[in-house]
């Protein structure tokens, strides 16, 4: 579907609302790959249940992990470290948070699996993590390009218990080794190169201790042990979902609130808040430890009174499509003046012009632009449905906020 953005500027009669966005993606995805390995059954409270999180429930189902669904309450029957099969298919679709901590828990289990993906979940890399589980003792044949999907792996039996990955690319690389590694008999310690999202490889470690592994970093390397318990676990509202509201309120001038938001959450995205909060008005600004949200300040970016500099984001080319790119032709159509670089992009303060913004198939892209809309005449969203991937009711709850607010 197409979504017809309704520009509100200066139509605003009431600055005040209150949204609800799902449980945490990133959050759901590590705590449901913990209860599955804890030793027991688990109850998830709030999960984000959007197409990637669904994704990787079906990829748990389909290696015999008991799971269960009822509105956003998630029960896991773990399997204590150990998988109940050692043979299956399993497809991972487009979940990159499936893809990496499934390919990592096949790869240091025994037993040999076949893994397919999506056609975009083909193209995304995955070589770093498949280097570091080659060098524990996990086999790979590939069916199409070396190192990507779909492939053939043959976990270790007895894995080694010193890996080093290189996190350049992404950080769930280190996240998933680490995951599994504290359910192996010795545990493992991981050497890391690269310091790409960090702050996602604390939520890591912070919630592997919330289900009783034990997780320590020494200078660059990471020591985990000690399996998995099970238990009751509240998910945090997905912080990512909730910047889109808090760049409304930079650029409308509203006081839209997030139900459940955390004043300390564990995600990183509350960086962009925090700067939408201080009235961030254009310069240089580093995102790289929150890059989620570059779409999202790209797409408000025209509103500032000074020139907008994104760095740090190179990695985010080789995301659900290439954002830089995405960020370039969406702006241009616009008719805002933006230049491209290696690493981000500069925009220049101009007011958007109508335009048809292609989405590329990525979600975000289609969330960030509706912001944009909300402040420029004849902003409309092509294949608007692609937010399923995060966040489905995005634009029926924006258009509920919109008649709110006027």
């Amino acid at each position: 579907m197409d979504y017809a953005v309704p520009c509100i500027y200066n139509k605003i009669r009431h600055r005040s609302a209150r949204v609800k966005v799902p449980g945490s993606k990133s959050i759901t995805a590590r705590a449901l790959f913990m209860a599955a390995l804890a030793r027991g059954t688990s109850v998830l409270y709030g999960a984000g249940l959007s197409d990637d999180c669904l994704t990787f429930i079906d990829c748990l189902k389909s290696l015999k992990i008991g799971v269960f669904v009822s509105g956003t309450t998630v029960t896991v029957e773990g399997c204590g470290g150990r998988l109940p099969v050692t043979e299956g298919d399993v497809y991972v679709g487009s979940a990159g948070t499936a893809a990496r901590f499934i390919t990592a828990l096949l790869a240091l289990s025994p037993g040999k699996f076949i893994v397919r993906s999506s056609a975009q979940m083909e193209r995304r890399p995955m070589g770093a993590l498949i280097s570091a589980l080659r060098s524990a003792g996990a086999q790979f044949t590939f069916e199409g390009r070396q190192d990507c999907f779909p492939f053939i792996v043959c976990g270790a039996a007895h894995p080694a218990g010193r890996l080093c990955v290189d996190i350049g690319s992404s950080s769930q690389f280190l996240s998933a080794l680490l995951m599994v590694g504290a359910c192996l008999p010795g545990g493992l310690e991981v050497a890391v190169r690269g310091s790409h999202g960090m702050k996602y490889v604390e939520m890591t470690a912070d919630m592997m201790w919330s289900f009783g592994a034990s997780a320590e970093k020494r200078d660059d390397v990471y020591y985990v042990g000690g399996g998995y318990s099970a238990r009751r676990y509240d998910i945090e509202p997905d912080v990512s979902a909730a910047c889109y509201f808090y760049a409304m309120n930079r650029v409308l001038g509203t006081d839209i609130a997030v139900n459940g938001l955390m004043p300390r959450s564990l995600q990183s995205d509350m960086q962009f808040i925090e700067l939408m909060r201080a009235g961030f008005d254009g310069g240089e600004t580093d995102m790289g430890a929150f890059s989620d949200q570059a779409l999202t300040m790209a797409a408000i970016a025209p509103y500032f009174s000074k020139p907008t500099r994104i760095c740090g984001v190179e990695h985010i080319r080789g995301q659900e499509c290439d954002r830089i790119y995405a960020m370039v032709k969406n702006l241009a159509a616009m008719g805002v003046r933006c230049e491209e670089h290696a690493d981000g992009i500069t925009i220049y303060p101009s007011q958007p012009r109508p335009a048809i913004i292609d989405t590329f198939g990525d979600h975000r892209v289609a969330m960030s632009f509706a912001v944009t809309g909300l402040r420029a005449e004849g902003i409309v969203i092509q294949h608007a449905e692609v937010c399923s991937k995060t966040f489905a009711e995005y634009f029926g709850v924006l258009t509920e906020l919109v008649k709110q607010l006027i």
